[in-house]
């Protein structure tokens, strides 16, 4: 059985940065530490209104990073442009709205779909692996195979929530089991992420079948107070 790769997302690194205008906490720094602490990628969202993470902090983690790094991107002719010119290794495409906090869904596989088969068929020949952040839906799967995308990432927001409120997620837990099973079926590689905490990864890394947790919010969150490097480690103990 391969191992569960974990992925961490450093946006809000970024985030504490932006919201004084200074140069730090850096980007890179954060990005450098999650290598050094076992990580096996760092994820970063270059968002079209640069609200964390920027273009700057793009190029020079490309250039010194020496695990892989993902890039989340919108399905825009502007993102497909820095992508096929930083020739990141991993590119998980996800849906934008201006105005959300954080990525309230997965994509609308059916929005503009020749162009999103074009991104795609475009970065594929550039050599990125392609992912499509996804719900946990059996159509959407199936959409995802015949787009010809490599991954798809399975967005787990709403079963995050219902973990953290201590509700009923059986009915959403059993719709990712089966999202599960049908792209592994397909070869669609399968990954998960958004709103995971140590209890909600703890149970999804049961699941037999998903090969990446890509972890940020709360992950950057419990590292205020226990360490980024402890953290890691601690995630590193649940999904393996």
């Amino acid at each position: 059985m391969s191992k569960i790769r974990l992925g961490v997302n450093i946006d809000h690194v970024a985030t504490v940065r932006n919201a004084r205008g200074e140069n730090y906490p850096s980007p890179l720094r954060a990005a450098l530490f999650v290598q050094k602490s076992g990580a096996d990628s760092v994820t970063i969202h270059l968002r079209e209104d640069r609200r964390h993470i920027n273009d700057s902090d793009l190029k020079e983690i490309k250039s010194k990073l020496k695990i892989p790094f993902n890039l989340e991107i919108a399905a825009t002719n502007e993102m497909l442009k820095i992508a096929l010119k930083r020739k990141p290794p991993f590119i998980c495409i996800v849906p934008e709205k201006r105005q959300e906090i954080t990525t309230e869904g997965g994509l609308n596989l059916n929005f503009k779909k020749n162009f999103l088969k074009k991104i795609i068929n475009k970065l594929k020949k550039n050599k990125s692996r392609i992912s499509l952040f996804i719900e946990p839906n059996l159509n959407d799967i199936k959409e995802s195979k015949n787009l010809n995308a490599d991954c798809v990432e399975i967005h787990t927001g709403k079963f995050c929530n219902l973990v953290n409120k201590n509700k009923n997620y059986k009915y959403e837990l059993k719709k990712i089991k089966t999202a599960v099973i049908l792209g592994n079926k397909l070869g669609l590689e399968v990954h998960a992420g958004h709103g995971l905490t140590y209890k909600s990864a703890k149970i999804l890394a049961k699941i037999s079948g998903i090969k990446e947790f890509n972890i940020g919010h709360f992950l950057i969150g419990e590292s205020i107070f226990v360490g980024l490097d402890k953290t890691i480690k601690n995630f590193r103990k649940i999904v393996k």
